[in-house]
C-alpha cells in the first residue's frame, strides 16, 4: 500500500513539476512578443510597446485570478452555454492529499487530480497573457496606452474565458467534437479577431497609405531584436504545446509529449522555408520579415493538432501556414488597407484558421463541419465583443493619439521617455 501511496505522489508531484515548467516556458513568450513587437516598429515607439508588453501580462494575471479562470473552468450549465461563476480561485485552495491518494490510477489519468489546481491556473494564465499580446503588435504606434490597457481588462476578464470555457472548459463546442488542442482557434484567432476589430476602429498610422492608396513601407527598427523574439517564440511553444498534453508521468503520455514537441520543431522549420521562399519569389528578395512571420505561422499552424501527424506531415502544414502568411500579409496591407505593423492578424488569424481546419485530416474524431462551426463561434464571438468594448473605450477616453504625438513618437507622449534617447527616427 506505500509502494502504491510513493508512486501515487511521484506521478502527481511530476505532473505538476511538468506543468509548471511548461507554463514557465509559455510566460517567456511574453518576452519574446516583446522583442519581436519592438523589433518592427519604428525606435520612437519602443518604450511604448515594451510597456504595453509588460503591463499587459500583468493584467492578465490579475484578471485571470480575479474571475476569469472562474469563468473558464467554472461548473458547466446544462446548455454548456453559460459557465457558473463563484469567483472561489482568488481565495486559494488546493487539491489535499487524501483526495489525490484516494484515487485510482484510471481515475488520476481520467479527469483525476492527477496536477496541482494551482499549476492549472499558472499554466491556462499564460495562455490568456499569449492572446492579449496578439493584440498588442496589431494596434502599434498609434493607439493610446491607456486605453489598450482598459481593453486587456476586459479582454483578459471575460472576453477570452467565455470562448474558452466553450471549448476546453467543458461547454458546448466541446461537447459537439470541436478539436483545437493547445489554441490555434482559442488562443491565436481569438487574439487576430480582438486586433482586427481594434485596428478596423483605429485606422492605418499616419503615412502609411498616400492619397491614391500607394502603399509606404515603414520599416521596423531593429530586425535583430525581432530576430531574436522569434528564437524565443519558438522556444516557448514547446511549452505551449508540450505542457497541453497535460500529462508527463506514464510511458505512452512520455512518447505523446516527445512526438508533440518534435512536430513543433518541424511546423516552425516549414514555415521559415515556406515563407522565405514566396517571399523571394515575389518580392525577389529574401525577406527577413518573412521568415521571421513563416516561422511563427508554421507554430500556430501546428498548434490545433501537434500530436497526430508526423514529422513530416508537420513539417508540410508550418510550410503550408509559411505560404498563407506571405500572401496574407501581403493582401490585407495592399489590398484591403489594414494596417498591421507585425503581420499578427495574418499569422494568428489567417494560419489560426488553417491549423484548425486541416485538423480532420489527421485526426478522425473531428470532423471539418465541427471545426468550421468552431473557427466561426470563436472568430464571431472575439470580434464581436473586442469591437463593441473598443467602440466603447472609443467614446469614453479615445484609441487613438493626436497626430503631433504619433509623429514625435508615443514614447514621448504616452511615456515621456525614449528607448533610443541618442538617436531617434522620425
Amino acid at each position: 500500500m506505500e509502494a502504491i501511496e510513493g508512486i501515487k505522489n511521484l506521478s502527481y508531484a511530476l505532473d505538476t513539476f511538468y506543468f509548471l515548467i511548461t507554463g514557465a516556458l509559455v510566460m517567456w513568450m511574453a518576452a519574446g512578443f516583446a522583442m519581436l513587437e519592438a523589433g518592427l516598429v519604428r525606435s520612437k515607439n519602443t518604450a511604448e510597446i515594451l510597456t504595453k508588453n509588460i503591463v499587459l501580462f500583468a493584467i492578465a494575471g490579475i484578471m485571470y485570478m480575479v474571475v476569469g479562470y472562474d469563468i473558464m473552468y467554472g461548473t458547466v450549465s446544462g446548455s454548456g452555454y453559460f459557465p457558473a461563476i463563484d469567483l472561489s480561485f482568488m481565495f486559494g485552495g488546493d487539491h489535499d492529499v487524501d483526495t489525490v491518494l484516494g484515487q485510482s490510477y484510471k481515475d488520476m489519468y481520467d479527469g483525476g487530480t492527477y496536477y496541482s489546481k494551482m499549476s492549472d491556473f499558472f499554466f491556462q494564465m499564460v495562455f490568456v497573457a499569449t492572446a492579449m499580446s496578439i493584440v498588442s503588435g496589431a494596434v502599434a504606434e498609434r493607439m493610446k496606452l491607456w486605453a489598450f490597457m482598459v481593453f486587456a481588462v476586459v479582454m483578459t476578464s471575460f472576453i477570452y474565458p467565455v470562448q474558452g470555457f466553450w471549448n476546453w472548459g467543458g461547454g458546448f463546442l466541446k461537447e459537439m467534437g470541436f478539436s483545437d488542442f493547445a489554441g490555434s482557434g482559442t488562443v491565436h484567432l481569438c487574439g487576430a479577431a480582438a486586433a482586427l476589430a481594434g485596428v478596423l476602429l483605429l485606422g492605418a498610422r499616419k503615412g502609411k497609405y498616400g492619397p491614391n492608396g500607394e502603399v509606404r513601407a515603414i520599416p521596423g527598427a531593429n530586425l535583430p531584436m525581432a530576430t531574436l523574439g522569434t528564437f524565443i517564440l519558438w522556444l516557448g511553444w514547446f511549452g505551449f504545446n508540450g505542457g497541453s498534453e497535460l500529462v508527463l508521468s506514464n510511458v505512452g503520455e512520455a512518447n505523446a509529449v516527445a512526438a508533440v514537441f518534435v512536430n513543433t520543431n518541424m511546423a516552425a522549420a516549414g514555415g521559415v522555408i515556406a515563407g522565405i521562399s514566396a517571399a523571394r519569389l515575389m518580392f525577389g528578395k529574401a525577406d527577413l520579415t518573412m521568415a521571421l512571420n513563416g516561422a511563427l505561422a508554421g507554430l500556430v499552424a501546428i498548434t490545433a493538432g501537434p500530436l497526430d501527424p508526423t514529422p513530416l506531415g508537420a513539417t508540410v502544414i508550418g510550410a503550408i501556414g509559411g505560404l498563407l502568411v506571405v500572401f496574407a500579409i501581403t493582401i490585407l496591407d495592399r489590398k484591403l488597407k489594414i494596417d498591421d505593423p507585425v503581420g499578427a492578424i495574418s499569422v494568428h488569424g489567417v494560419v489560426g484558421i488553417w491549423g484548425l481546419m486541416i485538423v480532420p485530416y489527421y485526426t478522425e474524431a473531428a470532423t471539418l463541419g465541427n471545426q468550421a462551426i468552431g473557427m466561426a463561434v470563436i472568430f464571431g464571438w472575439t470580434f464581436g465583443a473586442s469591437l463593441v468594448t473598443w467602440g466603447i473605450i472609443k467614446m469614453v477616453m479615445g484609441i487613438r493619439v493626436s497626430e503631433e504625438e504619433e509623429y514625435e513618437g508615443v514614447d514621448i507622449g504616452e511615456c515621456g521617455l525614449e528607448a533610443y534617447p541618442e538617436f531617434t527616427n522620425k
